[in-house]
């Protein structure tokens, strides 16, 4: 039997051929990835606590400042800009709450005394 001429051939430096050859990650590789993910999660999670994002019918997407304000507090403060009083309809456009949500805070609004209702649909605050 001849016998093969060369340099021998380590298992660690096969199992590297190997790896490199078929874009195996390594440990390395991994932990690198891993410490990118979790920065882009803290960072996802500060952008969330500033603002929040409602989907809006057709129309695209409506950034909400929230920083701490309920939604009750979001519709009040909504009622509040407009001294004439305002419909349910341009409250729903500008806070991108669906019917029931929004029936159910102007609900609670008027329960509580905090908002008086003009005529069918149109709300304003109580003085």
């Amino acid at each position: 039997m001849a016998r093969r001429k060369g340099k021998p051939v380590s298992f660690d430096a096969m199992i590297k051929f190997f790896m490199q050859n078929y874009n195996i990650p390594t440990k390395k590789d991994i932990e690198k990835i891993m410490a990118r993910i979790d920065r882009l999660e803290t960072l996802i999670n500060t952008l969330t606590a500033s603002v929040k994002i409602r989907r809006v019918s057709d129309r695209g997407i409506a950034k909400v400042k929230t920083s701490g304000m309920t939604a009750s507090d979001i519709v009040l403060d909504v009622i509040k800009r407009s001294k004439k009083g305002v419909g349910f309809a341009d409250i729903q456009s500008k806070t991108g709450f669906g019917d029931k949500k929004l029936r159910n805070i102007i609900y609670r609004l008027h329960k509580n005394g905090k908002i008086t209702r003009k005529n069918r649909g149109i709300y304003m605050i109580d003085d």
